[in-house]
């Protein structure tokens, strides 16, 4: 089976560079092309992989392919892709997007054919290998199909499949949230660094602290809030903090913000 990359960007990049550091995927057998011909051609010569000079020559020769372009060259991409090959070549092969804003039906239309196609949300995080990706398929994808697609995203951190209706709520609980933590984490850095603390040291000590409380959260079945309460001893230093965070609004600003987040991307949708 060959994989194609339309476009190895930073998203698109990390997950190519993840896969084939995980041996998900071979070099022999996976492929990229890019606006920038000779961009593609020193990326591809860096992680030994196979180059294309045109989204068409891609499109003939692989079996899966991911485009990582932006949602306003999505259309441009796909007819690309479509007039590459005969619709009953075409038919086969499975089309991974990961534009925003742009659902699976318009991609079906764009390809014009009964094509299978898979949706995908990761995040940034992908480029250190921790990406919290979501995968959303349409009816034509075969479970062998995308068990192959859930292994190539299981490469670069964690795959869920979810139905599509569910990609604004990702967007706001993963794929913008990071986000949100540099915040977190950045205003803990600038404090500490007040207290005497080097710089390096405190992005050791804030993030490392994230890392572990995540890892808690995952690997614990008790309720966020009752982790949080453990840490809080009565009349101890925590819980003078945490009660600051309550009493500002913390939680509900957290929300207020993945809410806008999740409408903008019902927006770029063209949903109310």
């Amino acid at each position: 089976m060959k994989f194609g990359f339309i476009g190895a960007g930073n998203m698109g990049g990390a997950i190519l560079r993840g896969a084939l550091a995980a041996k998900v995927l071979d070099g022999s057998s996976t492929y990229i092309c890019g606006r920038d011909s000779d961009k593609a051609k020193r990326t591809a010569q860096e992680l030994g992989c196979g180059v294309f000079g045109s989204v068409e020559e891609l499109s003939r020769t692989c079996d899966i392919i991911i485009v990582g372009v932006k949602p306003k060259d999505m259309d441009e991409v796909l007819l690309q892709v479509r007039n590459a090959t005969t619709a009953c070549a075409l038919s086969a092969k499975v089309v991974v997007s990961m534009a925003a804003g742009v659902k699976i039906a318009h991609i079906e239309e764009m390809l014009g054919v009964d094509a299978k196609v898979v949706r995908i949300m990761p995040n940034t995080p992908a480029m250190v290998k921790a990406a919290m990706t979501s995968v959303s398929r349409n009816r034509f994808v075969t479970d062998e199909e995308m068990q192959t697609v859930m292994k190539l995203f299981n490469a670069i951190g964690m795959a869920v499949e979810v139905p599509e209706d569910m990609i604004h709520t990702v967007i706001g609980v993963s794929g913008s949230s990071p986000a949100y933590t540099y915040l977190y984490i950045d205003a803990l850095i600038k404090e500490a660094v007040k207290e005497g603390m080097t710089e390096k040291q405190a992005r050791i000590f804030a993030a490392q602290a994230v890392i572990g409380a995540a890892k808690m959260v995952l690997e614990s079945d008790e309720d966020p809030q009752i982790l949080c309460k453990n840490v809080c001893s009565p009349g101890g230093t925590t819980i003078e903090a945490v009660t600051v965070l309550k009493n500002e609004g913390f939680e509900e600003l957290v929300m207020k913000a993945f809410k806008a987040c999740t409408d903008k991307s019902k927006l770029m949708s063209g949903e109310k």
